[in-house]
Order: structure tokens, then C-alpha cells, then sequence
């Protein structure tokens, strides 16, 4: 049966209480008590550290090196040693001796691949032909010897038995490995009593209505000590990059759109947008339509009339797409392709407000949705940055200016645009930036001004213009963080501790 730790403190405290000089070695006790208690020397000690704690006891550290046989100097202190199997077969083989095969038959390969050497190298054998014979008529096996010297010698002096370089070629050969032992000597401690009292670790509610608390002892209390860690919640590398985007736009002025509706309708995803129903965005193969519901029950009555005469017959100098718009594709429900659906319906709600039109500056960082192919850099879901400024008489150069200056404070300070064709903005631009690790010009983002169709349904003054722009979240946060794969960053296969240990982000 076992002994509980309560019972070998109990051991400790009487084999001390023989005498006040009395002393005991952990280890030494640990051996001699019966193998049936299943006291191990860690166990000792462990009661030994609880007790010193109390100052029930002192300990003085002992530590000590020997050597310990391993598994295979084991079986070669028993059996003899692999050269010593090599050279007696040999002999037993008569003048004629071995061939290699002959011996790893005899005594095995695993045998032979070590011993041959040796008997060559200790000159007990020699070659004759491709036979092995032997060169002397006996022999003696010093290292069985070296080995039953180790094993039979004290645990604490057995490093003194041999000479150190037989110590290095046993440890060579792996056969002796140097072990390590700490041990504690143990005498009385100022607080010494052959019964130990536990003492109280907390203040209990049934104390202090028995009173018991006036006679109890209690543990001492460190209130210098640090607390626990507590553990917590972390922030997504792209949370801690949209927190920033943030901050940085509402110091420019710009008010946040509300974007937590994934799911909108096709009016106002495409058609607002002056998006013809035949585009290829709109197909299936590009876009995640929903199947319940699959439509959507209202838009604005006169506004959808605006929009349907917008793309049938022009207006505002457009021709339109001169098709017949159908008011079921219209209706058709999606997830969201871009946050450009929530910037038509506020420019819409801000030329429709009580008191008219009023300049304003828009932003939104949220989630949209492509039926893309997904690759380790495309995904079908990502963020979007998306900002928008509506005032009177805005022109190209106002669009530049106000990008570089958002660019700018994220770090990114040369810039170049590139004429591009967007369905709702005319003129268009494609952004590059210069990537100083790649170095080489990639492209970071969209811009353009919403066109003159879009814009005159809505009720907005003919003299008001909206400079609009977007990028991804992830392609600048994949940048600062130094990430190559999208799927690292964002999705199920992300690491949990990568989002635990992400530092945080600033840009200057």
C-alpha cells in the first residue's frame, strides 16, 4: 500500500525527533523504505520543500554525478562485449577461421557490424584472404570488466573506479551515461513539532461567525506578489488594421456608414449603381445569390421608376443601355459584392433629407462576398475600405489629392494611377503603390467619380459630385504583417496563437 504524503511528513518529523541533531538525506530515506510503499525520491522531496515551507525543517542541497549503465552496457556486463562474442567465434572455427558472412551468422550482424572492428583494431584477429582467423590464443574482456567494476561500486564513488578516458570510450560507445542527483540533508527547523499543523491558506465566512478565526494559524500572506495573468480576448491582425483605417478616416473628417446588412438586394447591389442586368458580375458563376428569400419585398417606389428610365432611356446626356429592365432580377436577393450597395442607398437618404443636400464625407470597412476561386491570395469572402466624398463641383484632382493624403497616413507615399473602365464611375483610376520589399509597383486599390446616371435618379443637385475609392483590408494588413497566404490570415485554417502574439498596428 502506498504511502500518502501526509504519512511520509509524518515519517520525516519522527526520524527527527530522535535527537535535536538529527539528520536525514531524502534520497538515502527514500531508499530505505520498504519497495512496497511505492515512495519515490521525488515524492520525498516534495514533502521535504512543504515542510521547509512551514520551517518545520532546514535543507542544505546535496548534489552529486555518477554513472549509470545503460539498456545495452547492461546486457554487455552480463554477456560480454560484442568484440569478445566476435573473437570466441572465430576461434571455435578452427585455423580456417570466418568469412564476413560466416560471423554474422554466428554471433548476428548487429553483433559483427561492432565487434570486427574492435577484435581488428585490439588485434585479437587478423585477415587471411576473405577470411577472419585468429591472432592470439586468448583474450580478456575489458570492457565486461570496466562495466561489472561501474555496476557493482556505490552509486556515489563508482566515478572513481576506472581512469576517465575508460569513462570516455564507455560514454563513447554508449554504454555509461553521467546522471545527475539531487538530494536535500535535512535537520530540525526553528518551527520543529512531531505533529504538523496545517495552516490556513484563506479567511473563511464560517471562521468569522465561529470565531475560529481569533485561534487559527494562518499561512503568511505576500501582498507584494504579481497576481495571475489573466487571460483574455486578442484582436484579429485585421481588426487591429480596420481599428486603425479607422481612426485614421475619422481624422479626416469622415463619418462611418452603417454596413452590418450582408445580405441586400440586386437593386441596390447593381442597378443604382447604373450596373446593366446583362453584366458578367451579375451571373451566378461570380455572385452568391440567396435561395430563401430569394427576393427582396420592397425598394423606394419612385426611385426604382428613375432607375428603370435611367437604364432603358438615358438621361443626364447618357443614352442608357437601351434594354427592357426587369424588375425580377432586380428583386433577387445576394450576399453583398461590395460595400458600394450601403454608399448608394446613404447618397440616396442625403439628397432626400429633410432641408436637401448637404456635403459629406462617407467610409466603411466591412465584409463582402465573390464566388471567386480561392488561392493564396483570393479568397470568396474579404474586407472592404471604401470612402466617398459628395459636395459641389469636385473634380479629378480633388479625388487624387484626398487618396494620396489616406494612403499617406498608412505609410504608403509613392503613388501612380492608371486610367481604368468601373460600370458606375467615370472617370476611373486603378491605384499602384510602390511595395518596398518586393520592389515593384502592385496595384492596391480602385477609385473613380460615380457618373452622372447613377448620381441624377437619386435627386442629388446637378453640380454635386461624389469621388469615391476602395481597396481590401487584407492586402495591407498581409503587407505589415509579412503574411504570403491569405488562408494564414483569414478563414479556418488560421493559427489561434498567431492571433494571440500579433503585435500591435501603427502606421507613421
Amino acid at each position: 500500500q502506498c504511502l500518502t504524503m501526509d504519512a511520509i511528513e509524518s515519517q520525516i518529523l519522527r526520524h527527527l525527533s530522535s535527537s535535536a541533531d538529527a539528520s536525514l538525506n531524502t534520497y538515502a530515506f527514500s531508499q530505505s523504505l520498504p519497495a512496497e510503499y511505492g515512495v519515490s525520491h521525488a515524492a520525498v522531496l516534495g514533502c521535504a520543500k512543504s515542510l521547509a515551507a512551514d520551517s518545520y525543517v532546514i535543507t542544505k542541497s546535496n548534489k552529486i554525478s555518477y554513472f549509470q549503465l545503460t539498456p545495452e552496457g547492461t546486457n554487455i556486463a552480463k554477456d560480454g562485449s560484442q568484440e569478445a562474442k566476435c573473437w570466441k567465434a572465430i576461434k571455435a572455427a578452427g585455423e580456417s577461421g570466418l568469412d564476413k558472412k560466416g560471423l554474422e551468422a554466428a554471433v548476428g550482424s548487429a553483433v559483427a557490424k561492432v565487434g570486427m572492428g574492435n577484435c581488428m583494431k585490439a588485434k585479437w584477429i587478423t585477415k587471411n584472404g576473405d577470411r577472419l582467423v585468429s591472432a592470439v590464443e586468448g583474450v580478456t574482456d575489458a570492457v565486461q570488466e570496466q562495466l561489472n567494476l561501474v555496476l557493482a561500486a556505490e552509486e556515489d564513488t563508482n566515478g572513481s573506479v576506472l581512469p576517465a578516458k575508460d569513462f570516455t570510450l564507455l560514454k563513447k560507445r554508449k554504454l555509461v551515461k553521467a546522471v545527475d542527483r539531487t538530494s536535500y540533508d535535512i535537520t530540525r527547523g526553528p518551527s520543529y513539532a512531531l505533529e504538523r499543523k496545517k495552516k490556513a491558506a484563506d479567511l473563511t465566512k464560517e471562521m468569522l461567525d465561529s470565531g475560529a478565526w481569533e485561534t487559527t494559524e494562518f499561512k503568511p500572506y505576500n501582498f507584494a506578489t504579481v497576481g495571475e495573468k489573466v487571460g483574455g480576448g486578442y484582436l484579429h491582425p485585421l481588426l487591429k488594421v480596420r481599428a486603425e483605417f479607422r481612426k485614421i478616416l475619422m481624422q479626416m473628417g469622415f463619418e462611418e456608414m452603417p454596413t452590418n446588412k450582408w445580405v441586400e438586394s440586386s437593386f441596390w447591389n447593381f442597378d443604382t449603381l447604373f450596373q446593366p442586368q446583362s453584366h458578367p458580375a451579375r451571373d451566378a458563376h461570380d455572385t452568391f445569390f440567396i435561395k430563401d428569400p430569394a427576393q427582396t419585398v420592397s425598394v423606394p417606389e419612385e426611385y426604382y421608376k428613375r432607375v428603370v428610365k435611367m437604364h432603358e432611356e438615358g438621361g443626364s446626356g447618357s443614352i442608357g443601355y437601351r434594354y427592357n429592365f426587369k424588375e425580377g432580377d432586380a428583386r433577387k436577393n445576394l450576399l453583398r459584392t461590395h460595400t458600394t450597395a450601403v454608399s448608394s442607398q446613404m447618397l440616396y437618404k442625403l439628397a432626400n433629407q429633410p432641408g436637401g443636400f448637404t456635403p459629406q464625407r462617407y467610409f466603411s470597412i466591412d465584409r463582402v462576398f465573390r464566388n471567386e476561386s480561392m488561392d493564396a491570395t483570393h479568397l470568396c469572402e474579404f474586407h472592404q475600405v471604401e470612402g466617398l466624398v459628395a459636395d459641389y463641383d469636385l473634380s479629378l484632382g480633388d479625388l487624387i489629392g484626398t487618396i494620396e493624403t489616406f494612403f499617406k497616413k498608412i505609410g504608403i507615399t509613392q503613388l501612380r494611377f492608371k486610367p481604368a473602365f468601373n460600370p458606375y464611375t467615370e472617370p476611373s483610376m486603378e491605384i499602384f503603390g510602390y511595395h518596398p520589399d518586393l520592389k515593384k509597383w502592385t496595384e492596391i486599390g480602385n477609385s473613380g467619380m460615380f457618373r452622372p446616371e447613377m448620381l441624377a435618379p437619386m435627386g442629388l443637385p446637378s453640380n454635386v459630385r461624389v469621388i469615391a475609392w476602395g481597396l481590401s483590408l487584407e492586402r495591407p494588413t498581409m503587407i505589415k504583417y509579412r503574411i504570403k497566404n491569405i488562408r494564414d490570415l483569414f478563414g479556418h485554417k488560421v493559427e489561434l496563437a498567431r492571433t494571440k502574439t500579433a503585435p500591435v498596428c501603427r502606421f507613421d
